[in-house]
């Protein structure tokens, strides 16, 4: 049990899971609220949960002790996850759960793109046939007749 809580497969996994579960609960939860709003209550519930979670288990760290450019990649990272977000909840309130989480997760192909493009990572020919596999996928399934 121990191997699989420090691999990154269980975790990637487990972050799919909840993800999907992110989906089915709020589609239901913004039924009728503003989805901004909805994001804002969302947010508000995960910095309390972290926040417990970082005290309980002692992982606070002195904010002096990390530098400008963690803190400004970091304040970038939370900019475009909000916008995620407020997106995403938009997009939830105005479309199916079925139709908006898989082009939500258009942003694996994006990821394999930018991860390319600007931290020189390296994918093999199969590595790239698997992103248009997905991209494809995402497609078929969000598109309706």
């Amino acid at each position: 049990m121990n191997s699989a809580l420090s691999s990154w497969q269980f975790w990637a996994l487990s972050s799919a899971a909840f993800a999907a579960l992110t989906a089915i609960f709020a589609k239901v939860g913004i039924e009728n609220i503003n989805s901004d709003f909805a994001t804002l209550i969302r947010t508000v519930v995960i910095l309390l949960v972290l926040a417990a979670i970082v005290m309980a288990t002692g992982q606070a760290q002195a904010l002096g002790s990390i530098s400008t450019r963690t803190y400004a990649f970091l304040v970038l990272s939370g900019l475009a996850t909000g916008a995620s977000w407020l997106c995403y909840f938009r997009a939830l309130k105005l479309g199916q759960a079925a139709q908006v989480a898989p082009v939500d997760k258009l942003s694996v192909v994006l990821v394999a793109v930018f991860g390319a493009a600007f931290l020189g990572e390296r994918l093999s020919a199969t590595n790239w046939l698997g992103v248009v596999l997905i991209a494809t996928g995402a497609v078929l399934v969000a598109y309706r007749m």
